[in-house]
């Protein structure tokens, strides 16, 4: 499955490499920054794709921070080099390889569930910096399970080979040494524009069923991710 980020496959499957989605992600992620006051001054992000999360996020610190962006797909890196600029820089290589870089926060946005031997590089990637963010799709729900078609769409589009719940996900970064500091469940599915028909039917049981119960709601009818702060 590797291979499909470096031979041009998942461009070919995914033009603008969710590119649409970066400035809500952003925004999550600087959210959780605040809230737990965070305060880094080197911050860098695993499998960064087309770059626009961390365009996103330099434009919020007014220089005060230096981003740094890891991307193996010679696609993406062509995407997110044009971007660079101050405090913005970006390398075509795997982060994970690099014996001496650390940051005061990693970010793996939407990634473990793209790697083959995700506990291995959990492990790894917990070594890079003090704090870590992960953006995690919770995949598995009541409805998805019942379906099966949005999983295998997912797996043959966008390369998903895991699958988690929010329990699954929170004790898999436990099982790899992490210490859970902050989570909260981000709503893709009724916040993001154009997911499709099927997911526009469902945004307003989505809504209503969240304001009643989060969890119950994110089991049963899926659509949402889960955004972590570990260290």
């Amino acid at each position: 499955m590797a291979g499909i980020y470096e031979d041009g496959t998942y461009l070919t499957n995914n033009p603008s490499w969710h590119e649409e989605d970066s400035a809500w992600k952003a925004e999550k992620i600087h959210h959780m920054m605040e809230r737990n006051s965070l305060a880094p001054t080197r911050v860098g992000e695993i499998g960064c794709g087309a770059g626009e999360i961390l365009n996103q996020l330099v434009s919020k610190y007014d220089g005060t921070v230096d981003f740094f962006g890891y991307e193996i797909s010679p696609q993406a890196f062509e995407l997110c080099k044009t971007k660079s600029k101050d405090h913005l820089f970006f390398e075509l290589s795997d982060l994970l390889k690099e014996d001496r870089t650390y940051f005061d926060i990693v970010m793996a946005i939407d990634v473990f569930e793209h790697v083959e031997n995700y506990f291995d590089f959990l492990r790894e990637l917990k070594k890079k910096a003090e704090y870590k963010i992960f953006h995690i799709p919770l995949e598995l729900s009541v409805q998805t399970v019942l379906r099966s078609s949005p999983i295998i769409r997912n797996r043959k589009n966008l390369g998903h080979i895991h699958y988690f719940t929010k329990e699954i996900a929170l004790e898999t970064l436990k099982d790899t040494g992490y210490e859970i500091i902050d989570y909260f469940y981000t709503g893709g599915s009724i916040e993001l524009p154009n997911r499709g028909w099927k997911a526009n039917l469902l945004k307003i049981p989505r809504k209503i069923a969240f304001f009643i119960n989060q969890d119950l709601t994110v089991r049963i009818l899926g659509g949402y991710s889960l955004l972590v702060l570990a260290k």
